[in-house]
């Protein structure tokens, strides 16, 4: 690398946190890791420590996505989430990539094509998030109808998405009770893969019984999302007020866990470029929005918002000691720092000492778009067993 600023990704860590929620949640047949937007930022080279840690299915957002994941890996299958224009029908079937049917408009017109080979599709089920799905029980049954009478098109899974927890709120329960009526008239034990939840349903609710697959995303890189025992006052105050909630709105049980013992395996690093010596009422960065009260020292770090990381993270650590953003810029951050730090010393972005949760809050934002963005201008270095190796994607 020609800077010293990148994301260190530990696949030994993916691939126990794979086999920590396989322990822990065993009753699945599918476990299907969702490895969008470059496996959430870590890289899709990943994708054989997850496979090697028990997932067997793969999920993407695009074909592109699925093409760039067929290059490390030809044999898991790949589901594409969003739908793929018929035109690349063959690109699929050439790369082993399940198709998305979420309307019966598209299935008939994949039924018009004269196909050579078999096509694998999962139909998308609308049961309440209204993004993409069927909504309408005599569409769905009479998609069933067509694919019935095309042997080149095989009903591979049915699958629909939550959009909340289910916690406390009514949703996750209309939404599976909307799943129901939906494929009332569908034998699902012979339909082969049939899949809800994603990693919130996963650690919230217990399976489902005509449930086989689950959607795994952030939770296979060390981030849960549950909502974990309080036993402090205000705790106790909130657990209260959730079980009246759950019995006036007669909301289905759920439980609240902590012992899953996963890890983030996602680090971000840079480096000191320079130290400059500020002087008392001299300001600092654009807009001179940071001004000196006293002499300081201001250390450059070669990271800025063009590789997803601006002064809303507050501070970085170098040497185990916490220093404050003062300034951002496009290519660079301004740190105000002490004599200890010298050019050339190490910076964790976040890490070991700043975590995920903690620099997610200090952005405003969750945990799902920090990971998201750090940009692939910045090289990811992957850690499995004791060899390292860098990639830019």
């Amino acid at each position: 690398m020609y800077r010293k600023t990148y994301v260190e990704i530990d696949e030994n860590i993916l691939k126990k946190n794979i086999e920590e929620i396989k322990k822990t949640y065993d009753n699945y047949e599918y476990y299907i890791g969702v490895v969008k937007n470059n496996a959430y930022g870590h890289g899709i080279k990943v994708i054989n420590s997850l496979i090697e840690g028990g997932i067997n299915y793969l999920a993407v957002s695009s074909l592109e996505e699925a093409i760039e994941a067929r290059k490390y890996n030809r044999e898991i299958p790949i589901l594409c989430l969003e739908v793929i224009d018929l035109e690349y029908i063959y690109d699929c079937i050439n790369n082993n990539v399940t198709l998305t049917v979420e309307s019966l408009d598209y299935l008939e017109e994949l039924n018009k094509m004269k196909l050579d080979y078999e096509v694998k599709i999962h139909l998308k089920l609308n049961t309440g998030m209204n993004r993409l799905g069927i909504n309408n029980k005599k569409e769905v049954n009479k998609c069933v109808e067509i694919i019935d009478k095309n042997k080149k098109i095989v009903l591979e899974g049915i699958y629909t998405h939550l959009a909340t927890s289910g916690i406390s709120d009514k949703y996750y329960d209309e939404q599976i009770n909307k799943f129901k009526e939906l494929t009332n008239d569908i034998d699902l034990s012979k339909v082969p893969i049939v899949h809800l939840g994603r990693s919130l349903t996963l650690v919230n609710h217990d399976k489902l019984p005509f449930v086989n697959g689950i959607r795994l995303g952030i939770i296979m890189f060390g981030f849960s999302q549950s909502i974990k025992p309080d036993n402090s006052f205000k705790g106790k105050i909130r657990e209260l007020r959730r079980k009246r909630l759950i019995k006036k709105l007669n909301i289905s049980s759920s439980h609240l866990t902590n012992d899953l013992k996963i890890k983030t395996a996602f680090t971000l690093y840079s480096t000191v470029m320079t130290i400059k010596k500020v002087k008392q009422s001299e300001f600092v960065g654009y807009g001179a929005l940071y001004f000196a009260d006293k002499d300081i020292n201001v250390a450059i770090i070669p990271i800025g918002y063009a590789d997803g990381v601006t002064k809303n993270y507050k501070y970085v650590y170098i040497h185990g000691r916490k220093y404050n953003i003062v300034a951002d810029s496009m290519d660079m951050l301004m740190v105000c720092v002490d004599g200890r730090v010298r050019t050339g010393d190490k910076v964790e972005i976040f890490g070991d000492n700043i975590s995920i949760k903690e620099a997610s809050k200090n952005n405003g934002i969750n945990s799902y778009k920090l990971f998201n963005m750090i940009t692939t201008r910045v090289p990811r270095v992957h850690i499995k067993d004791k060899e390292k190796v860098e990639i830019k994607y």
